[in-house]
């Protein structure tokens, strides 16, 4: 608040300066201007004409698309089992990774902070950094289409997310629980296993849960790229322009997601 005294004598308060008055104006106008600018690029790459049908495609797609093709459902519960196995195998391939990479990152436990911390921080980084979907790709193209792509895909995705969560978890145990142990003469690797691994354990299974439940999601949308599951699926009926079979799929994706999502809060809430 600023003060001023007018030529009666009375205290007259501002709420800002004019210094800060004409940085706050500033700061609008540039970001009203950079509003316009991105604007008016973005109409220039744009077909309107398109924009302003789009209601009318919506509708006729939607008509196409009901009811759905209830036929068709035999031929989705393998791609679902699929993709069901593509989120847990990768999850477990993911956690089995993710640990040593959290003892390594956690400044308590890691052996080195200077040489093995860095890069356990830079896999952390590295594999959170890119989507599933483009590690689906390069990995098509390495070894091929199909199921294992996209396990390894998601497990590459999941290192990163579940590394950082445990490597978070290890900093932030007792420690007096550890120098208990610790003072009874007992080895580093008995340390880890009596006084931090059963401190952790909870988060552990809270991150592998959560994590599961993430992965089911993106596990159906793999197989747009080819990496399998009912993206597969998805893929093939769209590109038959197939609305009906469409409609079904995304009413299977939904289903299998919520139940997911159940099975996900209800093993939280038994572990909390």
């Amino acid at each position: 608040m600023a003060e001023r005294i007018d030529p009666q004598g009375r205290r007259i308060w501002r709420r800002f300066t004019p210094a800060q008055s004409l940085l706050r104006w500033s700061a609008w106008l540039i970001g009203v201007a950079a509003f316009v600018w991105c604007w008016n690029r973005i109409s220039e790459s744009t077909t309107w004409f398109f924009v302003w049908d789009a209601p009318r495609i919506a509708g006729d797609i939607l008509d196409r698309a009901t009811p759905p093709d209830w036929s068709y459902i035999d031929r989705l519960w393998v791609p679902l089992w699929d993709t069901i196995n593509i989120a847990t195998l990768g999850t477990l391939g993911a956690l089995v990774m993710a640990v040593p990479v959290a003892f390594l990152a956690a400044r308590n436990t890691t052996p080195s902070r200077w040489l093995l911390r860095p890069p356990a921080l830079l896999i952390i980084v590295a594999t959170r950094s890119i989507n599933s979907l483009i590690w689906a790709l390069l990995l098509i193209a390495i070894i091929g289409p199909g199921v294992f792509a996209g396990i390894v895909a998601i497990a590459i995705r999941s290192i990163g997310f579940c590394a950082k969560l445990l490597y978070e978890a290890i900093e932030e145990i007792d420690e007096t629980q550890v120098e208990a142990i610790a003072a009874t003469g007992a080895s580093r690797w008995q340390v880890m296993a009596y006084g931090i691994v059963p401190q952790v354990m909870p988060a552990f299974a809270g991150v592998a849960v959560f994590r599961w439940d993430i992965n089911i999601r993106e596990s159906t949308v793999l197989g747009l790229v080819g990496a399998g599951g009912i993206g597969l699926e998805l893929s093939s009926s769209l590109n038959t322009l197939a609305w009906g079979q469409v409609s079904l799929i995304l009413l299977i994706i939904l289903a299998a997601v919520g139940a997911s999502e159940w099975v996900s809060a209800k093993v939280r809430g038994a572990i909390i």
